[in-house]
């Protein structure tokens, strides 16, 4: 692995993250409207994950230029292929909640190097709480050390999850959530996956499964789980499902219930899965 000041790194992406923060707050105090859909009328996108994204791609080229950077909203070059840092962006992870003024939603900002997240930063704009790990050192939510829940058996475990956009999709998903919900204590769907996965992270979730996210949604927040000492399984880069989780699974959880959490996901996924990416 290339090497690199993963607590530098960290501080870029706090710094960074923080900005669009604030830049979204701001636009959240006025009207917002959505002004732009993705992958279905749903699917929203406003002015403010436009300018966030867009002032994260200036900041970072100022501090650390010639890095190449992925972003939800306007792509990027491939990531994870050049050898050195690459950096992943979400300017807003839960842009319907930001919508509709519920406060769960956070800018993420990540590093990587060479296929693995190096460094992570994710500001909430409602409340300015901060996340953040590097590799090897930890993670925290305001500087204090965060660690994940002690609980071992998921019958009395309460799980994450989220739903894509498109109506096939979300039957399929439907099914794993009827499945959670009588297997689990109880389940949750937040609308932000990088929140779900800080959650996990300071034992308020003990664990979270989503099929179908893209790089931007959890490349912050499953470094950030994986430094509580959660168990990570990301989608695989090269589309094959070794585990029989899915290819474009993400499951984190808690170690005393990751295995069985892992079967249960196993065992619907053996049904029919719909194609497609979820988008948030």
């Amino acid at each position: 692995m290339t090497t690199v000041d993963y607590e530098q790194l960290r501080w870029i992406a706090v710094s960074v993250a923080a900005e669009a923060a604030a830049l979204v707050g701001r636009m959240r105090a006025g009207a917002v409207t959505a002004v732009d859909t993705k992958s279905s009328e749903t699917d929203v996108v406003t002015a403010a994950d436009t300018a966030a994204e867009r002032l994260i791609r200036s900041r970072l080229a100022e501090l650390r230029p010639g890095e190449p950077m992925l972003g939800e909203e306007e792509g990027g070059a491939a990531v994870d292929t050049t050898g050195g840092v690459c950096w992943v962006v979400d300017p807003i992870d839960g842009t319907v909640n930001y919508l509709y003024g519920l406060p769960w939603y956070a800018v993420s900002v990540a590093a990587r190097v060479d296929g693995v997240s190096v460094a992570a930063g994710v500001v909430e704009p409602a409340s300015g709480r901060v996340w953040s790990a590097a590799l090897g050192m930890g993670a925290t939510l305001d500087a204090r050390p965060l660690r994940v829940s002690d609980c071992s058996r998921l019958e009395v475990a309460l799980i994450g999850t989220g739903f894509g956009y498109s109506a096939k999709r979300r039957a399929w998903q439907a099914k794993l959530a009827t499945e959670l919900v009588t297997r689990a204590r109880d389940i949750r769907r937040g609308g932000s996956c990088v929140m779900d996965l800080c959650a996990v992270a300071a034992g308020w979730l003990d664990g979270y499964v989503e099929h179908g996210l893209g790089p931007w949604d959890w490349a912050g927040g499953t470094l950030i789980a994986a430094e509580a000492g959660a168990v990570v399984r990301l989608p695989t880069a090269d589309g094959s499902d070794p585990d029989g989780l899915g290819a474009d699974a993400a499951l984190v959880a808690t170690p005393g219930v990751a295995d069985a959490l892992r079967e249960l996901v196993q065992s619907v996924v053996a049904g029919e899965r719909p194609d497609g990416p979820n988008r948030r």
